[in-house]
């Protein structure tokens, strides 16, 4: 049987592949914090009809190995993590990070008490009715809270606990240092990540911080939906930090962070699969003309 008929099948299922991405990409162009993907091939071991000879002793010259290839298959799928474009929203709890393709707002599905977190680009958090703050499905949003006990404090009393990553919250009613009740009356994130909160005495006080993860290996991360990633065992370890800290993104309050995919560049690819994948059909319906041909000599 021909090899070249297996070989076309392997161009044709690699090049399904790279349109199912593709297809994955286009879908995503409006989803928020997206990162697309793209497909590379390599050749598949090929068959060895003669080996290379190097000059003898006689005055011949060397020739060359005689090789056919048997095909291709995907080489990888590759995570594009190059930031997407930050676009206006004006909401208070919308998050872009800027500056940083491998940093990551840090979730969590039981609010830390595993200690297993999850990682994220999407910024639009919202508030719970207990002032929670969470992603749009119900993850919550990690980071530090000032040290002692964890309640607001006021500004110039801001010494944050590093050393913890904990569930971040919004209590709409605090005590202030007399045991008074005041109520929250606004609220405001600045580039650093700080959330910070004014009350009905007219004092602003730091209710936390957010938290931010960095990856040696952003594009080794694993997706897993929702907008969500998990590291790898080649991604790297989390190294966890604050945003505009060294070597962490900053963070944009009233902005989102769009989709990188670039909808010119899935389209110019669509086409060159498109026509890769009819040329392997070709090159199996060549190879079964060849073949009859073969079989009419018996005639």
């Amino acid at each position: 049987m021909l090899n070249s008929l297996y070989s076309g099948i392997t161009g044709m299922k690699g090049q399904q592949t790279k349109m199912d991405v593709i297809a994955n990409n286009i879908a995503n162009v409006n989803t928020t914090g997206f990162k697309s993907q793209r497909v590379r091939f390599q050749d598949m071991i090929s068959q060895m009809d003669a080996r290379a000879q190097g000059p003898n002793t006689g005055g011949r010259g060397g020739i060359n190995a005689q090789q056919v290839g048997l095909g291709s298959q995907v080489a990888s799928t590759d995570i594009m993590m190059q930031g997407g474009s930050l676009q206006f929203t004006g909401r208070a709890l919308d998050f872009g990070l800027q500056n940083g393709d491998s940093s990551f707002f840090v979730v969590s599905q039981d609010g830390g008490a595993s200690g297993m977190n999850q990682y994220t680009r999407d910024g639009g958090f919202y508030t719970d009715n207990n002032g929670n703050l969470t992603t749009s499905s119900g993850m919550r949003v990690m980071g530090y809270q000032p040290e002692g006990s964890g309640a607001p404090v006021l500004e110039e009393g801001l010494v944050m606990n590093t050393d913890q990553l904990v569930a971040l919250d919004i209590p709409q009613t605090i005590q202030d240092a007399n045991g008074n009740t005041i109520e929250l009356q606004d609220y405001a994130v600045d580039s650093t990540g700080t959330i910070l909160g004014t009350y009905s005495n007219g004092e602003v006080y730091i209710i936390g911080r957010l938290a931010l993860a960095s990856f040696a290996n952003a594009d080794g991360m694993e997706k897993v939906g929702e907008n969500l990633y998990n590291s790898s065992a080649n991604s790297g370890v989390a190294q966890f930090g604050a945003p505009s800290d060294d070597g962490f993104a900053t963070v944009r309050s009233g902005f989102m962070e769009m989709s990188n995919v670039d909808l010119a560049n899935e389209f110019t690819e669509m086409i060159v699969t498109s026509r890769a994948y009819s040329a392997n059909t070709r090159s199996i319906t060549t190879s079964d003309e060849m073949l009859q041909e073969l079989i009419n000599l018996k005639r």
